[in-house]
């Protein structure tokens, strides 16, 4: 040491500070121990730490592997011999499992929902048992907040307030628990208590999905019926609507037909009668001459009437039901000896709409009535075609009437025919164009007049049916 300034000598530099250096008190012999201490629990905050991450993972895999890897990790991270998790009975009543019991090597006994791995009452201590029978009776007076009794721990599983069930563990000698291992079970205890209340709720939304999924079955189902009702409700007023209107119909033609057998007919055989009463007593070519024709036309006219009633007073419902049939029916009934009347139906007949027939029907009879009255024929050919397009009827005879004329006179009739005449053509073409159809007048192949009416589907369906029934007549 060098003298200080006055001839003093200057104090020796004081040795390095250890524990400024490294933060040890290297005076103190028990500082090593305390450090490995901390070290020591540190690390199994650690490890515990790691154990509740991987636990709380498990909360997608349903309760059940919660719970289980909550007690998992408390008997790892205490060493422990025993671990219980329990809930009080009437608690959490839809959560599962219930209470669940694990040894030193992770064995589960009366584990509810793992039937393979219930073992009740199997080796357990009667500590262990006494305290599960303790929670499932709720008796928690001594264990409303955490105990830590060296190698004994209990934490209440607490929900909204109140205890619901309890997490307990016992350690080996060895091993004692201490303030950081209850706060670890404590986050383990309520992490289960979140659980159990996350299943009791899933439990309760699945009932209520089930009775939902019932309620719309249900109402499905009285839906389906209830439709079907109403088709058949429609179906039975349709039906009463046809059956009304026939009545009506049927009512209408019989009035008609009596007025016109005691009225008309009567009348005109009268006639008859006097005409040949002149033609006895009166001579005389000419007027002989006259009187045959006169007797003629009262004849025709009589017959023509006839027709009418018998039409008139035909119920719709009875004898022929279909267009062929009522037209072969039209063609043989009071027709004149003279006029020979058949039938030619092309195609596979398809059932039409009434009022569709009705209007063909009356098409044919008045085509019919002017060739016996005017086209001095022998012989009418009645043509009914089904194609893919509609249904088309024709009237075609060998007389001596003009087409041309024909369709003439139909043009002034429907311009304004003032005395009447020609009306049974115009009558013919409104019957056709009120079903959106047409009526043509040609020249016929046997040498008279064709009239043909040509009426389209109203039904898409009919036509499609008559198409393939056509084309299926072909391939025959």
């Amino acid at each position: 040491m060098s003298p200080s300034p006055g001839g003093r000598r200057a104090p020796a530099p004081a040795p390095p500070n250890l524990e400024r250096l490294t933060g040890v008190r290297s005076g103190k012999s028990s500082f090593y121990s305390e450090f490995r201490g901390a070290a020591q629990r540190l690390e199994r905050v650690v490890h515990a730490l790691d154990a509740i991450s991987r636990a709380l993972v498990q909360t997608v895999d349903g309760p059940e592997q919660l719970v289980r890897a909550v007690a998992d990790a408390a008997r790892t991270h205490l060493s422990a011999d025993w671990v219980l998790i329990a809930l009080a009975d009437g608690a959490l009543p839809e959560a599962q499992p219930r209470h669940l019991i694990l040894d030193a090597r992770g064995r589960a006994y009366a584990f509810e929902g793992w039937a393979a791995a219930q073992t009740p009452g199997a080796n357990l201590p009667t500590a262990v048992l006494n305290r599960l029978n303790d929670i499932l009776r709720g008796e928690f007076d001594q264990f409303t907040t955490p105990v830590i009794d060296g190698h004994h721990a209990h934490v209440p599983i607490e929900l909204d307030g109140g205890v619901v069930g309890a997490f307990a563990a016992w350690t080996p000698s060895h091993r004692v628990m201490d303030a950081t291992d209850e706060a670890v079970m404590r986050i383990l205890s309520s992490q289960t208590a979140v659980a159990l209340q996350n299943s009791a709720l899933f439990q309760r939304s699945q009932v209520l999905l089930d009775r939902a999924e019932q309620a719309y079955a249900e109402a499905s189902r009285h839906a389906t019926e209830l439709a079907a009702r109403n088709a058949e409700l429609l179906a039975t007023q349709r039906e009463l609507g046809v059956a009304q209107r026939h009545q009506v119909l049927d009512s209408e033609r019989h009035r008609i037909a009596r007025e016109l057998h005691d009225s008309v007919t009567q009348c005109v055989l009268s006639a008859g009668m006097q005409i040949e009463v002149c033609r006895n007593d009166i001579p005389g070519a000419e007027r002989q001459q006259r009187l045959e024709l006169a007797k003629h036309l009262t004849r025709t006219a009589v017959e023509q009437l006839r027709s009418a009633i018998y039409a008139l007073n035909h119920p719709s419902d009875s004898g022929p039901s279909t267009l062929p049939e009522l037209l072969e029916e039209l063609c043989t009934v009071h027709m004149p000896d003279d006029l020979r009347v058949s039938l030619r139906v092309e195609g596979t007949p398809v059932e039409l709409a009434s009022d569709i027939e009705h209007a063909l029907l009356r098409i044919a009879g008045e085509a019919l009535f002017n060739t016996a009255m005017h086209g001095n024929a022998t012989r009418a050919i009645v043509r009914l075609a089904y194609r893919s397009g509609g249904v088309a009827l024709s009237v075609a005879d060998d007389g001596n009437g003009d087409p041309g004329k024909l369709r003439l006179m139909l043009e002034m009739a429907e311009g304004g025919d003032v005395d009447g005449h020609h009306r049974g053509l115009v009558n013919m073409k409104a019957r056709a164009v009120e079903h959106h159809g047409e009526l043509e007048v040609r020249r016929s192949r046997i040498g008279g007049v064709r009239i043909m009416a040509t009426i389209p589907w109203s039904d898409p369906a009919a036509g499609r049916s008559a198409a393939l029934a056509k084309k299926s007549e072909g391939k025959r």
